[in-house]
């Protein structure tokens, strides 16, 4: 069964005068329950703007998307809100909310008419802090904490939410070494043991090679590959899409892939 299906998908942005910036086609594509995708693609084609419409926070104009089978544009809020988390790039608020109370928002779907919490709805909480290792900022403003300790507050939130399907763009952005594998061993694990749907926006091929499942490489509003990863992520489709040379390692079991950059390619295809 299919998590999250894409039909006939045209979106376009405009600019000030009303002509058009930007064209996403993406006729047909997609994502089998309970797999791990990483989407990829240089700055500017699409990835950002396709997790916000599948998750139904731009609209969409032409075409449609399913989640499970059904329209998206079908479901009530609270109703979409447990089938899917999503983490942007980007996090901010302009309130003082505590990390405690920003995590605990990932519950809003399942609070009772009152808008309270209840013990379950605590204790889901605290796992997802202590999971995310913030536990000790329970207290701290959200504007009072770094970049990084801000993006593992809101990818707890997105535990919090206990959805079926998580989409996540660049959860690794801002974060340390450690943190960043964290992430990726985190999303690893909840999709192979507890079969949550996982589509991550990421620009670090190593990360991918290593934890994903499934690639699918984006250029200018359009999917212009999907498959495994050892099928993906080879030297000819990274120079072809990032314009850059590489050595691919995978491993015998084809379970890792390994991606050396070669940074003088890099130097010569910008001067050109």
């Amino acid at each position: 069964m299919n998590a999250v299906e894409i039909k006939n998908l045209q979106f376009t942005y405009k600019n000030a005068n009303g002509g058009s910036t930007f064209v996403m086609n993406i006729p047909d594509w997609k994502i089998t329950k309970g797999d791990f995708v990483s989407l990829l693609g240089p700055n500017g084609c699409g990835k950002s703007t396709l997790l916000r419409l599948i998750a139904c926070l731009t609209d969409l104009k032409i075409g449609s998307i399913l989640i499970d089978g059904k329209n998206i544009l079908e479901f009530r809020r609270r109703e979409l809100a447990k089938k899917i988390a999503y983490v942007p790039q980007k996090n901010f608020s302009i309130f003082p909310f505590s990390v405690y109370e920003i995590v605990m928002m990932g519950r809003t779907p399942y609070l009772n008419l009152m808008g309270f919490e209840n013990a379950s709805d605590k204790e889901i909480v605290d796992e997802a802090m202590n999971t995310m290792q913030i536990e000790k900022l329970k207290h701290k403003g959200i504007n009072e904490i770094s970049g990084g300790e801000a993006q593992r507050v809101f990818i707890a939130r997105a535990l919090a939410q206990r959805a079926e399907i998580i989409l996540l763009d660049e959860p690794n952005a801002h974060l340390d070494l450690e943190h960043q594998v964290m992430i990726f061993n985190l999303l690893k694990k909840l999709n192979e043991d507890e079969k949550i749907t996982v589509l991550t926006v990421s620009h670090d091929l190593n990360l991918v090679g290593i934890f994903s499942k499934k690639v699918a490489l984006m250029n200018e509003g359009i999917i212009v590959m999907e498959g495994e990863k050892s099928e993906i992520l080879t030297k000819d489709n990274i120079r072809k899409i990032f314009k850059i040379d590489s050595a691919v390692f995978p491993t015998n079991d084809r379970k890792s892939i390994n991606v050396l950059i070669n940074p003088n390619s890099f130097i010569n295809s910008t001067q050109n």
